[in-house]
């Protein structure tokens, strides 16, 4: 009886440290997710690393991702929120027994809810922010962004302001950029076989895009406005150059063992300097 005795001792005492030690761990782990989130809050708040200085009219692009910012981060701190407190307030005790409970059709409601309106929080200001950066306004200029393993080429129109048709399959060493011969509006282009490219401060722009082999996207943090290039296809936005200076184009897609060679720069110039440019 001595022997059963000791073994049910021992196995009482390491039973109430084991229960002891769960409890510490569970404090520890509420106050873990609680500094999670005054953390990351934190960082949102002081963070050295945040957008370039705009150079555009797309503004708005980055009040839309200021409002994600937003709505992800109280759903995430909401929910890391709550986790510590199920920690804390459902910890383990003696006097309290779990509870299983197999469906709560009001609690799946309100979550199915509240996750619709949170999702449509995100994807209509979205959309219609999408919409006007693809509604070019009349009397836009033009401009054909060309690229290629591992340069940028750009055409331009001239005095009629209109671009010529091309085709990538008419590309050619006497016709880099595929240029319709017959399109009588591509015979005055001004075609630039560089990797630099002068826009007009204050003179809206369409951006056409092409490429000729893999996926590149002609990308300028400033402008707040990329888009993939895929051969075959025409994607394009528009934009307003804002502030005078020099930025870097990157290709914002891996394109080959070249990709890091892939850049550019793009300058804003006033109206004078631009025709200078144009014409020389």
């Amino acid at each position: 009886m001595d022997v059963v005795f000791r073994i049910l001792s021992d196995f009482r005492f390491r039973l109430i440290n084991r229960s002891r030690l769960w409890k510490g761990q569970q404090s520890g782990t509420g106050i873990v997710l609680v500094l999670i989130v005054i953390g990351s809050i934190g960082f949102h708040i002081f963070s050295p690393w945040w957008w370039t200085p705009i150079a555009s009219n797309w503004s708005v692009i980055d009040d839309m991702i200021s409002v994600t910012f937003w709505i992800t981060g109280f759903v995430f701190a909401a929910v890391i929120l709550f986790m510590a407190y199920c920690v804390f307030g459902f910890r383990r005790g003696k006097r309290r027994l779990a509870a299983y409970q197999s469906e709560n059709n009001k609690l799946e409601l309100w979550l199915t809810g509240l996750t619709s309106l949170s999702a449509a929080a995100l994807l209509a200001p979205g959309l219609m922010v999408w919409f006007k950066f693809v509604t070019v306004p009349e009397g836009t200029d033009e401009v054909e962004v060309f690229a290629q393993q591992w340069s940028w080429s750009y055409r331009l129109p001239e005095k009629d302001g209109k671009l010529g048709t091309a085709d990538n399959r008419l590309i050619s060493y006497d016709n880099p950029l595929g240029i319709t011969s017959g399109d009588p509006n591509g015979q005055d282009d001004v075609v630039i076989k560089a990797d630099d490219l002068h826009l007009a401060l204050g003179r809206q722009v369409k951006m056409l895009l092409r490429s000729v082999d893999v996926l590149h996207d002609y990308c300028v943090s400033e402008f707040r406005a990329n888009l993939d290039m895929v051969s075959g296809m025409s994607p394009y936005f528009w934009l307003e150059p804002t502030r005078i200076g020099t930025f870097d184009i990157l290709c914002a897609d891996l394109c080959g063992t070249g990709h890091g060679a892939l850049r550019g720069m793009v300058m804003i110039d006033p109206e004078d300097d631009y025709q200078t440019w144009l014409f020389e």
